[in-house]
């Protein structure tokens, strides 16, 4: 493993194809100190993306009371009439790594064709699934099996010809065995191959572009295969800057999901209020411990903190393997993989669905936050995931967390549902953010587990925000990897305050509609960029 800082990125070791340009990374920025802080910010994409994205909160803050309802709309209107192409897009970009694994282009070395990784597999395998997953397994890890498994079960409800109902697919009435395969088929759907193809692309493409052709770590580089010396003009802005609001608003998304369940699980142990006070007051904490660790950098910070966060994740969910439903959870992972190999085609099909709360209600919405995300976790993949190969790398992106996400959801939708079924009632009326220890507490340990969780939740929180400021950071200083860091914190106080404005502005229903309108435009960046990867990808140097 090679102890080289991170603030700079390594020349290629061995044969690259790189691109000839004269472009310099940062010549386009702007330079200045204020007082005793010094900033270096690429002078378009900074100034557009911050004025816009302070603009929105201003009016959000402003408005706060009439603005929810227009958010409402909005997540509505976008997943209701754009859930095709969400869906159809997913289905793309899973095609494209399935044919880079198997094709020659996938023996292709990230950093050159001598090239050695950076990070072992534990520390890499860690801060790819600490920032990529992280608070949404801890927030939907019982409710998603729970609420699929229930709509199954309770079949088609139609109301003036209108199916009303939120079972996936035909559902499952009365026969709790098939509703549970086809719940947790569901649920592997959204945490499995789709979400995880969608960061290796942007990701591969990423690390292709700045290890291999020596272009700048930043998104309009992946593009110079179509656009040439364009990307350094406009065309080049408009898409860093779309990479910063998307990156931004799916980040504050997280954020806002994660300070809801922590404020929930300080409610169930220790009676303090759960409201939106108590979650403004617990992002603004756990934003001053983010600061922390921006300072504190990639490897001493968010490397320390993501190993750490994956040991306790481990932790519990070995003890909810141990002490729940050992031989179902077991058992089921298998059966559980087979009900989502075999409901796939159905559940990716873009065109003719019946089921359209499933459809667009949670697909939609979350290949939109999934593709938000991506400019972050992509870029934050690509700067730890130098020397590895291409078929080496997405193999172990697709597979190996999507196995992790496998596992994590059946040990705790088992558990719920087997407790549902039981008759315990209170697990699936709990709020959503509440499921979690409402689940916990008919196991032994509660209080202790219910703790381990809401200290997970708030690590999950930190990790993702620290090294989405950075990530943020690189791409509004012109692909620089070593901006000063008072940029680094501006970035990581400006998430947390657009999580408070959203909260403030329409809680959890405003955090997802920014998600999706966010998605959108950059799902047609998503794809441009597969076409860019393929091409630069042929004309490089294969051992």
């Amino acid at each position: 493993m090679s102890d080289k800082s991170h603030d700079e990125l390594m020349a290629p070791d061995g044969a690259v194809n790189p691109i000839d340009t004269d472009y310099q990374v940062g010549q386009d920025n702007i330079a200045l100190n204020i007082g005793p802080f010094g900033l270096d910010i690429h002078n378009r994409v900074f100034v557009v993306s911050g004025g816009m994205i302070a603009l929105f909160v201003l009016i959000t803050l402003l408005f706060r009371n009439s603005v929810g309802p227009v958010f409402s709309d909005l997540r509505n209107t976008l997943t209701s009439q754009m859930d095709w192409f969400f869906i159809g897009a997913g289905n793309f970009f899973v095609l494209v790594c399935l044919v880079l694994i198997f094709s020659p282009l996938g023996r292709v070395r990230l950093g050159g064709t001598e090239a050695e990784p950076d990070y072992t597999y534990v520390g890499w395998f860690s801060m790819l699934f600490a920032a990529g997953m992280g608070i949404g397994l801890m927030f939907y890890g019982v409710s998603e099996p729970l609420s699929h498994y229930a709509s199954s079960f309770g079949g088609v409800v139609e109301a003036n010809g209108v199916r009303t109902d939120w079972a996936p697919l035909g559902g499952a009435l009365g026969n709790p065995e098939a509703a549970k395969d086809l719940g947790m088929a569901a649920t592997i759907y959204h945490w499995g191959l789709h979400p995880w193809a969608v960061y290796a692309l942007i990701a591969l493409s990423l690390a292709l572009f700045s290890f291999n052709k020596g272009l700048p770590l930043t998104i309009r580089s992946v593009f110079y295969p179509l656009f040439g010396e364009r990307i350094w003009g406009w065309p080049g802005h408009i898409i860093d800057i779309t990479a910063v609001v998307a990156t931004l608003f799916g980040l504050a998304t997280s954020l806002g999901f994660g300070a809801s369940q922590a404020a929930a699980g300080l409610n169930f142990l220790f009676d303090i209020p759960g409201g939106i006070t108590t979650q403004v007051v617990l992002i603004i904490g756990i934003t001053g411990l983010a600061l922390a660790s921006v300072v504190a950098g990639l490897d001493a910070g968010v490397k320390r903190l993501s190993e750490f966060n994956m040991a306790m994740a481990t932790l519990l969910m070995v003890f909810v393997i141990a002490v729940g439903p050992t031989l179902s959870i077991f058992s089921n992972v298998v059966s559980n993989m087979a009900a989502y190999v075999e409901n796939l085609p159905a559940l990716s099909m873009p065109f003719g669905r019946e089921d359209a709360n499933y459809s667009q209600g949670w697909t939609a919405f979350y290949w939109a936050w999934w593709m938000s995300w991506s400019p972050f976790v992509g870029m934050f993949i690509a700067r730890v995931s130098r020397g590895r190969t291409v078929r080496e790398f997405i193999i172990c992106v697709l597979l190996i967390p999507t196995s992790v996400c496998v596992l994590w959801m059946t040990a705790f939708g088992t558990t719920a549902i087997e407790q549902l079924q039981s008759g315990y009632r209170a697990v699936v009326e709990a709020d959503l953010p509440l499921q979690l220890f409402s689940m916990l507490e008919m196991l032994p340990f509660s209080s202790i587990t219910s703790l381990l969780g809401i200290v997970l939740v708030v690590v999950f929180f930190v990790t993702s925000s620290d090294s989405g400021s950075l990530v943020i950071d690189t791409i509004s200083a012109g692909g620089k990897v070593d901006a000063p860091i008072p940029q680094r914190v501006f970035w990581c106080c400006f998430v947390g305050l657009v999580a408070i404005s959203l909260l403030l502005g329409g809680g959890l229903g405003s955090l997802q509609a920014m998600v999706v309108s966010t998605g959108l435009p950059f799902c047609i960046v998503l794809l441009l960029c597969a076409f860019s990867l393929v091409k630069g990808l042929m004309s490089e140097p294969r051992k």
